[in-house]
């Protein structure tokens, strides 16, 4: 007797002892991260200081590895108050700080298809190991407030107190049965519910709640336009995914139509919404928030050809004050698919993209809306990568939101397709800079190398063979030529719209892009930005390359005759010509109701700068000769030799009318 009451004691004081190490719980896991903090959705661990005493966490373990428990320590000075938490971030990214206070960084990210988690204290006892099931996006893990089974939660709550509820699954998604698109006098939509569900539904934007109106069974109709939104709801389940969908009536498309349906906070919120400038010191719109949003896209046949989760930010920059905003879409695997599985380009054969851009004409919104499609389009063929464009027009929450034009984004992915590069580290070491190319400017991978380029050409006479071989085996020489030669023909006067990018193993080449600041006039900028002195001062980016060069009498000489082709080929005015029909055609029979929604432009003014824009396109390239001849101190005799059939050409294609 007195040996089975021993063995009682001893079993209950192992129940009830509790060192300070047990007081440290993983709470909750987002393994599937699709929302946005301060640039970044890495997938996150919560911590919680379930004791009475605050813990030294300093040196303890962390890892998503049973064969190596002691993936990453925490550092020293890491400590969690009782009551508190702290995040750990499984960026999946190398190079991070540790991190301190309650916010740390682990180089791994965390399987999504389920794994277990191992926590050790710094003597390497474990902790806590945990084991996740298969993720669903967007859904968090972990244990309910107050105790109980782990499971998934119909809240996220990093930092913040558990919901009091964790539930095994997710209710699967209902399913529309009347398809978005285009109809004529009204249409009844139906849907399909997972068994033992019910249905809710919005018609404004927003994500239907438990609290919303339940779908009903005979249908709804609508007789406008209207957005649906659907989520399933089952008791003891998180709820479905959101299916989204647009119902056009009587609403032509007479263009592709992208549809973007969101909750109001993320678009128009004063305190949180992308498209508004909101209250504070810093616009809403300049604070880099991204969301989540739907997106569908329709031909002009109306065809559907995606309807996804992704997430939008609101792009560009001094242009963001327009009242009409551009939006740039991302595909995220949290939301659904990593990619926009379609082709929406004429010139390009992708398979589909990582990310699109909804640009809202910029600079050109109150005067043509088409210099920068139409300027870039004339790249097409010359060995320069440029922004394909369609075309289209926008709807916001079945709200018309008129004409935009859809682009290619300009990152990592789209140089990477371009280029062919498949890997995924190398595309993540694709060097891509933006004017100077300085640390302020560097949007992915180095800058050292290019830095390092463009001092050597300033500081050493490329007439050296050495010196000049140093540079022919760092730069695409012709890339940079063609680069320089369309910016001085099309007169853009925004020169600080300089790209270069390099991808691993490849020489530095120029990209064309943001030239909607073209054909303003005939005088001579931004020839002096582009050739001067290599001493010159800096202006907006890094000449020295170009002019270092021109002073190499075999590499002038391919720089001047490349000026010349593009001249008296691209830049001929019948080829100019249909290129702005091409877009005019398109543009015209949709302007009326962009210029009704907007209220910012005159359709007569639009055609008379129409018709002002069309004069310097064909004009400007009769005068660039003459501009080169002051600009690099030609002779008449060069000038000749050079240009001499361009200018024939000119004459005959691009006389004034």
């Amino acid at each position: 007797m007195k040996k089975i009451c021993l063995l009682f004691l001893l079993i209950a004081g192992a129940l009830f002892f509790r060192p300070a190490s047990a007081d440290i719980l993983i709470s909750e896991v987002m393994a599937s991260n699709g929302f946005f903090e301060d640039g970044h959705a890495w997938d996150w661990v919560e911590l919680y200081n379930d004791g009475k005493s605050a813990v030294d966490l300093s040196g303890w373990f962390f890892s998503d590895s049973k064969k190596d428990p002691e993936k990453w320590s925490f550092p020293e000075g890491a400590k969690l108050k009782p009551g508190k938490y702290l995040t750990v971030w499984c960026t999946g990214e190398e190079g991070h700080d540790p991190g301190k206070g309650a916010a740390f960084y682990t180089p791994f990210a965390i399987s999504s298809s389920g794994e277990t988690l191992i926590l050790s204290d710094a003597a390497g006892t474990e902790v806590q190991r945990l084991k996740l099931p298969a993720q669903y996006g967007c859904v968090s893990y972990g244990l309910p407030r107050g105790g109980g089974e782990y499971g998934f939660f119909e809240n996220p709550s990093r930092a913040a107190k558990n919901d009091e509820e964790a539930f095994p699954a997710r209710t699967e998604a209902p399913v529309l049965l009347t398809a978005g698109g285009f109809y004529h006098g009204s249409v009844t939509v139906r849907a399909e519910a997972p068994e033992g569900s019910v249905l809710r539904y919005t018609t404004g934007g927003g994500t239907p709640s438990g609290k919303s109106k339940a779908f009903p069974a005979e249908g709804l109709t609508f007789g406008k336009t209207t957005v649906l939104r659907l989520r399933a709801f089952r008791p003891g389940e998180v709820s479905s995914e959101t299916v989204s969908a647009t119902f056009f009536v009587d609403d032509d498309p007479l263009t592709p139509i992208v549809s973007l349906i969101s909750d109001d906070r993320y678009l128009f919120s004063s305190k949180t919404g992308i498209l508004t400038k909101g209250s504070g010191a810093i616009p809403n719109y300049s604070r880099g928030w991204e969301y989540p949003i739907n997106i569908e896209y329709f031909t002009r046949e109306g065809e559907s050809q995606i309807n996804q989760m992704g997430t939008f930010t609101c792009s560009g920059h001094s242009a963001r004050v327009n009242a009409q905003k551009s939006i740039a879409l991302y595909a995220r695997k949290s939301w659904g698919s990593d990619r926009f599985r379609f082709n929406p380009f004429p010139t390009r054969d992708y398979d589909g993209y990582k990310s699109l851009l909804l640009r809202a004409a910029n600079s050109d919104t109150y005067a043509t809306r088409l210099r920068d499609v139409v300027a870039s389009s004339l790249a097409e063929g010359q060995d320069i990568l440029y922004q394909d464009h369609v075309v289209i027009q926008v709807y916001i929450n079945g709200e018309y939101y008129g004409h935009y034009n859809l682009r290619e984004k300009i990152n990592k992915y789209f140089i990477a397709q371009y280029e062919g590069v498949t890997e995924e580290a190398d595309i993540d070491a694709i060097d891509l800079l933006a004017r100077t190319g300085t640390d302020q400017f560097l949007q992915n991978g180095d800058n050292s190398d290019w830095l390092e380029l463009c001092d050597f050409c300033r500081k050493n006479d490329l007439n050296d063979p050495e010196n000049l071989r140093f540079v022919e085996e760092r730069l695409d020489i012709d890339s940079l030529f063609t680069h320089a030669a369309f910016e001085i023909i099309l007169g853009n006067v925004d020169f600080t719209n300089v790209r270069v990018y390099r991808v691993p193993g490849g020489k530095w080449r120029m990209l064309l892009f943001d030239v909607e600041a073209c054909w303003r006039g005939l005088d001579r900028t931004p020839l002096e930005y582009y050739i001067k002195p290599v001493s010159g001062k800096i202006q907006g980016f890094r000449h020295e390359p170009l002019n270092a060069l021109l002073a190499v009498p075999a590499w002038k000489a391919k720089f001047l005759t490349r000026v010349a082709e593009l001249l008296e080929t691209v830049f001929r005015w019948d080829n100019v010509e249909a290129h702005f029909d091409a877009v005019i055609a398109q543009l015209e029979p949709i302007l009326p109701r962009h210029i009704a929604r907007w209220k910012n432009m005159k359709l007569s003014n639009w055609r008379k700068n129409i018709h002002a824009t069309k004069y310097y396109a064909r004009v400007r390239p009769k005068k660039v000769p003459a501009l080169l001849k002051t600009a690099m101190k030609l002779t008449s005799a060069e000038v000749e030799e050079y240009f001499g059939h361009a200018l024939s050409v000119l004459e005959e294609y691009n006389s004034a009318e």
